[in-house]
């Protein structure tokens, strides 16, 4: 058979904008706690500020009532601190909460609502709702632009998170003026050596190695990696982002070594900037050990997928997804090593931890559906691979549309298992739906 896996992506830290937001006036207990928070956030540290923002909250109701603004900037730090925990269940009415006494207090076109609307809407886009993500993303654009101004650094955020959604969706068409309207703003109101057009032109060049353009992609890394040198110095978490990115990028072209060099010095960077426990830290033992897999050197990729796993269980809690990432590509080690014993309980294990986190019907659940699929493919036990490769099909193409590049590998895998058990009418049906939607993909490039 010649059926593929779906990997999960590796973590490439696209920025979206208002994270943790400072204290305005809710009394020096309030400044404090919040400064504290802030700083737990920054080490890694959630379960610890989830403490500290739930009394900064009760300080700042106790104080002013829960009605004023600052009370919704607490609820804002809170509804973050679970989002990044994966706790989506409990981030999303605090997020609501939030909003709605910025729209009450503050009148529904305050920048402030916007950035409540921003923050409601990247929820939604990490949950796949992304019609619900773009109509609030749309709303925040609207409100920036009509209170701020077309030109404000603010309103580039908003760009670049609807550029962001098409992305996540398969739109390139669509993301690309987004993302370079984005980057003139901000290269026009900041300054070109600014961190955050950085940061734009990382995520220009995340779309265009999406694209496999390659030539395109490398000098905007690199140039976003030389202005965080220069403006944040060498050893900064943002310069490990794009040492990871263009490793990343060098990877994907066979340049293992150039890779193995600016992969190792983003864990570094990580480990002495953050810590050795940090939830980056992990990302950044995973990325290595992806590098090290995809060479076939599993004696060294086994030992960093497991510290990856230990080190995002302990600072994200069993149930995170980024759990799953971990579990699926040990997993894929063991799968490809033939220990389908082990692949298959890791593969399992990854997928509740999904479909409990996200929810059934997310694409990064029909990943999961589509490794345990191929894992059955591979020990030639077809009936239990099916369903799972349909399901799989099924969610990606009501979340991702029909001729997004992981629907099109789906109908590849599931016509590859129809040539398997003989059934050829039924796997050209398939060959050709993929054949009509990779032409349409590739219309849209052009």
């Amino acid at each position: 058979m010649n059926n593929r896996r779906i990997f999960f992506p590796y973590i490439l830290c696209l920025f979206f904008g208002t994270m943790l937001v400072c204290a305005e006036g809710a009394g020096i207990e309030w400044d404090i706690l919040n400064q504290e928070v802030m700083d737990l956030y920054q080490q890694g540290e959630y379960s610890r500020a989830v403490i500290v923002a739930q009394k900064a909250l009760e300080v700042s109701v106790r104080s002013i009532g829960p009605d004023h603004p600052d009370v919704a900037t607490s609820l804002n730090n809170l509804a973050l601190l679970y989002k990044t925990q994966g706790n989506y269940a409990q981030s999303k009415p605090l997020y609501k909460r939030s909003l709605a006494i910025r729209e009450k207090s503050l009148g529904p076109d305050h920048p402030d609502v916007a950035t409540s609307l921003n923050n409601l809407a990247l929820l939604y886009k990490t949950q796949s709702d992304y019609v619900q993500a773009e109509r609030l993303y749309k709303r925040s654009l609207a409100i920036r632009e009509k209170s701020l101004g077309l030109d404000h650094p603010d309103v580039a955020t908003s760009l670049n998170n609807l550029a962001a959604l098409h992305g996540a969706r398969g739109d390139y068409a669509q993301a690309e003026p987004l993302y370079k309207r984005s980057l003139a703003i901000k290269e026009k109101s900041l300054g070109p050596d600014h961190p955050s057009v950085a940061t734009s032109l990382n995520n220009l060049a995340l779309l265009y190695e999406a694209l496999s353009d390659y030539a395109q992609a490398e000098p905007l890394y690199k140039q976003a990696l030389t202005i965080r040198e220069r403006s944040l110095g060498p050893d900064h978490p943002d310069v490990a982002i794009s040492l990871n990115n263009l490793a990343f990028l060098y990877q994907t072209r066979g340049g293992y070594d150039e890779a193995e060099r600016l992969y190792k010095r983003s864990l570094a960077i990580r480990e002495r900037s953050l810590g050795s426990d940090h939830p980056d830290v992990a990302t950044s033992l995973n990325n290595l050990a992806n590098l090290y897999y995809t060479q076939g050197d599993d004696a060294q990729a086994e030992p960093l997928y497991k510290q990856s796993l230990a080190i995002r269980e302990r600072s994200l809690g069993s149930d995170h997804p980024d759990m799953a990432i971990s579990l699926n590509n040990l997993a894929t080690l063991y799968d490809t090593q033939g220990d389908y014993a082990k692949a298959e309980q890791l593969y399992t294990q990854s997928l509740t931890v999904l479909e409990k986190s996200l929810g059934a019907d997310h694409p990064k659940v029909a990943t999961s559906l589509n490794n345990l699929a191929l894992l059955y493919c591979n020990q030639g036990n077809y009936a239990q691979a099916e369903p799972l490769y349909k399901r799989s099909l099924n969610i990606l193409e009501s979340t991702l549309g029909p001729d997004h590049p992981q629907v099109i590998l789906s109908l590849d895998n599931l016509a590859s298992l129809y040539r398997a058990t003989n059934r050829i009418k039924m796997a050209e049906m398939l060959e050709q739906r993929a054949k009509r939607n990779r032409a349409v993909k590739q219309g849209q490039r052009n």
